[in-house]
């Protein structure tokens, strides 16, 4: 009788993976494996939004995730069978209504200018994504027509 050998092609556990079945509006934790110097490797996370996933569950299946990191909006590209990855934890679930959220990057653009154009006028004060965002930036206080019209007489 013959015995049958199994073959592993890959590291990951693929059925692991396709279980988790990512879809966009997914809050996730992407635990990457980084080189070190040694040629050792550490673990390092990646927190984010699943705004885009192509090419389903097949081989070259990718995930998009974006995260906001001191002010600056992030995307990275994982594979979703990548031996580099870990591990993928899913935070979130929330439904969408659209199969890519690239949308998102103008909507979170379109959210820091409001908040600023507050901050200038003087309506209120700055909260901690602005603080971020204007880490190192002079805002110049902002004239009143009547301060104006006083210097101009001057």
């Amino acid at each position: 009788m013959a015995k049958a050998t199994e073959f592993k092609i890959s590291p990951v556990d693929m059925a692991k993976r396709q279980k988790l079945a990512l879809k966009p509006g997914f809050t996730v934790k992407v635990w990457q494996k980084v080189p070190d110097k040694g040629g050792k490797f550490r673990l390092q996370a990646y927190e984010g939004l699943v705004i885009a996933c192509k090419h389903g569950h097949e081989a070259g299946a990718t995930f998009t995730v974006r995260r906001v990191a001191s002010g600056v909006g992030m995307e990275k590209i994982f594979p979703l069978y990548s031996p580099m990855i870990d591990r993928i934890e899913v935070l979130r679930e929330v439904k969408v209504r659209r199969s890519k959220l690239y949308y998102i990057r103008e909507k979170a653009a379109r959210e820091i200018r409001r908040r600023m154009r507050k901050i200038v006028a003087g309506k209120r004060e700055p909260d901690e994504l602005v603080e971020q965002v204007t880490a190192g930036i002079e805002i110049e206080p902002v004239t009143t027509e009547e301060e104006v019209t006083s210097e101009v007489k001057e």
